[in-house]
């Protein structure tokens, strides 16, 4: 792609951008004895982009704190905070920075290294501009998709238990689904 193709995004701009918390969430679903999927999110997050004069040279860097977890179960959330998936007291943070961008006809995908349990491993996600504009607050913002896929055991979270009926409690497969709003830094 060329450097030109800021304007073939609408208010683009660049510079740096602190993640608005109160408009944005950091999603996860998992499938659950194999015939539905949970979700959960974690809730206290922070974000922060810098764009580029060419998208494709943005980066991002984000972190999650681990104990913040809500599945809307106590108990869940609770093993969920043990050795037996994410040992939050020992890593209290999963932590993403990107390497790279690129453009695929008109999807955008954000590479990067994501950081769980002290495992690091290179993950892709698909990116999905909302657009740029301004708030009522006169604020500049920014709002995008981003989400992926990921095994949850390359990240030591292999906890599981067999069920009775057949197959297991819990699947491999972790979708990430950020839903992102971001102001430009004054």
């Amino acid at each position: 792609m060329s450097d030109t193709m800021t304007t073939n995004i609408p208010g683009y701009k660049t510079g740096t951008w602190t993640i608005d918390k109160t408009h944005s969430s950091v999603g996860f679903s998992i499938r659950h004895i194999m015939i539905s999927k949970v979700k959960g999110a974690f809730e206290d997050f922070d974000a922060t982009f810098v764009t580029g004069e060419n998208p494709l040279d943005s980066s991002v860097t984000a972190t999650a704190q681990v104990a913040s977890i809500n599945t809307t179960d106590a108990n869940r959330d609770g093993h969920l905070r043990t050795g037996d998936f994410f040992d939050a007291e020992t890593y209290p943070t999963i932590d993403f920075a990107s390497t790279g961008m690129r453009a695929i006809k008109d999807d955008f995908l954000v590479d990067g290294n994501l950081t769980i349990k002290g495992v690091t491993k290179p993950v892709t996600f698909d990116l999905e501009f909302g657009g740029f504009g301004a708030d009522p607050y006169g604020n500049y913002k920014f709002g995008a998709t981003a989400t992926t896929q990921v095994n949850r055991e390359d990240f030591g979270l292999i906890y599981n238990a067999a069920l009775e009926t057949g197959g297991v409690l819990l699947g491999d497969k972790i979708t990430i689904t950020l839903e992102l709003q971001a102001a430009l830094n004054a």
